[in-house]
């Protein structure tokens, strides 16, 4: 599984490092790194997969997990790290969550996010950011949030590569939304989940940006002249 985006890439060990250190710097942040963590796996994994169909046989059911088992490092350091910060309850929440995508949520919604339009993706993306305001556990919360991850990803491959318009409103929409998540507290999980979104979304736009073409100058920077055919007959 090959073709991850570099600077996701880089996103991701920035906020498994954050989640890491959490229990020694933040340990009430912990929750919320490992909701990211979630919405980005699940943005990079179908990213990576180029699974659009369900396979046959068990195998094919696990096949994103057999073409890269490193992927399930991520989650057990996630459930170490919140045993080390005293939250038992987390690390079992991180581990369900984690074992119910990668077993059900994942080859289910991998088939079935192929076949609706980049419309209607942006609907299910808009609902299950809706849902996770009525999450009724953490674990449920992170499931909700990879999924998200997964379907964020599906609307970005269908949707323009390098589009400046669709940078400025991802980033917008991320700017917004946090501060929504400071501001009004009881919107935080639907906040904090829409910022996380945009911001994968705004990486994603931002590593295929697109140049203006721009004409051909000579080294002296003046305007190219018009070719003309030479007066004289060349031998």
């Amino acid at each position: 599984m090959n073709g991850e985006l570099r600077i996701l890439g880089l996103a991701h060990g920035l906020i498994l490092g954050m989640l890491l250190a959490s229990p020694m710097v933040a340990p009430g942040l912990l929750a919320w790194w490992a909701q990211a963590l979630f919405v980005l796996a699940g943005f990079q994994l179908r990213l990576t997969d180029r699974r659009w169909d369900l396979r046959g046989g068990l195998g094919g059911w696990v096949s994103h997990i057999r073409m890269a088992p490193r992927r399930l490092i991520p989650w057990a350091a996630a459930a170490v790290s919140a045993l080390i910060a005293g939250q038992p309850e987390q690390a079992a929440s991180i581990g369900g969550a984690a074992l119910l995508c990668e077993m059900l949520v994942y080859p289910v919604c991998a088939h079935l996010l192929g076949q609706p339009s980049h419309r209607a993706v942006g609907a299910i993306l808009l609902l299950l950011i809706a849902i996770s305001a009525a999450s009724a556990s953490q674990a449920m919360l992170y499931a909700v949030g990879f999924l998200t991850g997964v379907t964020a990803c599906v609307f970005w491959l269908r949707g323009p590569d390098g589009d400046p318009r669709a940078i400025a409103v991802a980033a917008t929409t991320m700017v917004v939304a946090l501060a929504a998540f400071w501001i009004a507290p009881g919107v935080k999980a639907p906040a904090f989940l829409t910022a996380t979104t945009a911001l994968m979304l705004t990486l994603a736009h931002m590593s295929l940006l697109r140049r203006r073409p721009v004409p051909w100058q000579p080294e002296d920077g003046r305007p190219a002249s018009p070719v003309r055919r030479s007066a004289k007959p060349l031998p």
